[in-house]
């Protein structure tokens, strides 16, 4: 264990904090470096990522969709509804449609761009949602847990969703969430983690800031929003064919699957052979049933040594979880 004074960019937390934080890793291999300690355990860990839906799925965003109900004299008639129920009446076109069947104007609370027509606010709308799950008010979403550890172990994810807000928006949301869904303890857990990675992988020996490391963490993940202006453009450019919420969102995947690859064979991670899983989760039945099929006819073709779970939380109550595997095994629970 090297031992160095700690350097003045690397300030270290409150030795309360810490004394707490390093309580987690009991039988981890934690070396002191550059002031700073870092796991060298995460050198033998599964390589476990994930991709996840956002709305109903990590937080029930206050967020609403403007569309338009059939009335029962066939007049139509504006509809305030959530994400949850869009969810559920967006294939019935009987008796839903978008206001002068435009879809810009059903999502302009999922705009940046939109905000002077009363557009909504991510980081706003993201506090509010963690106010309610913070206060006990209401019980946190399937995947908030899940998403948490993610945080704290240092995990890569990809977040995938139907708004349409820049990446730095979204990525500005996660940061957000850090600061609030976390506790100081797990803040200082995460970093430890981190610099686990950088020093194990990149072999890193001289650490910048909390805050430069917390940044390179989050430029690794990505952050696609299917709807947005720059995703449209990279689809024009690279899959003009997908034009489907759950074609996108399959496009979405597979390029940060081909993301991790590249890291793995950068870093020599790949070479350790251990396993390789990546979760998906969705509270969208159509969307779930999509990445499903995706999965199973190109995915597992693609990348057979890849298990690939999919966490269906279009109950609320929990995920259904599906396992999928290059020899085409399947289980539910």
């Amino acid at each position: 264990m090297t031992v160095v004074s700690p350097t003045p960019q690397n300030t270290p937390p409150p030795e309360d904090i810490l004394k707490a934080a390093l309580l987690r890793f009991e039988g981890a291999n934690l070396s002191f470096v550059d002031g700073v300690w870092v796991n060298e355990s995460v050198r033998g860990r599964d390589l476990k990522y994930y991709v996840f839906d956002w709305d109903d799925n990590v937080l029930c965003m206050p967020t609403r969709i403007h569309m338009e109900r059939r009335t029962a004299s066939g007049e139509w008639v504006p509809h305030l509804c959530s994400t949850a129920a869009y969810s559920i009446i967006r294939k019935d076109t009987d008796h839903y449609r978008y206001p002068q069947n435009q879809r810009e104007m059903a999502f302009v609370e999922f705009q940046d761009e939109f905000t002077h027509l009363g557009g909504g606010n991510f980081i706003k709308d993201l506090d509010l949602a963690l106010d309610e799950i913070l206060s006990g008010r209401k019980a946190p979403p399937p995947s908030f847990a899940t998403f948490r550890k993610t945080l704290i172990e240092g995990r890569l994810f990809a977040i995938v969703t139907a708004r349409g807000h820049h990446e730095k928006t979204l990525r500005a949301g996660v940061q957000r969430f850090i600061e609030r869904a976390l506790t100081p303890v797990e803040r200082e857990v995460m970093l430890i983690n981190l610099r686990g990675y950088d020093y194990c992988f990149d072999h890193v020996q001289s650490f910048p800031s909390q805050t430069e490391v917390l940044q390179h963490y989050l430029s690794l993940c990505h952050y696609h929003a299917i709807t947005s202006p720059d995703f449209k453009a990279r689809i024009a450019d690279e899959a003009p064919e997908a034009q489907a919420s759950e074609e996108l969102k399959q496009f979405a995947i597979q390029d940060f699957i081909d993301h991790l690859v590249s890291i793995l064979d950068k870093t020599g991670m790949a070479a350790l052979r251990l396993p390789i899983s990546i979760g998906f989760s969705d509270d969208d039945r159509h969307n779930v049933a999509a990445v499903r099929d995706y999965i199973e006819n190109v995915l597992i073709r693609r990348f057979p040594t890849v298990k690939f779970c999919i966490y269906d939380t279009s109950d609320g109550a929990g995920a259904h979880k599906m396992m999928i595997s290059g020899q085409m095994e399947l289980a539910l629970e």
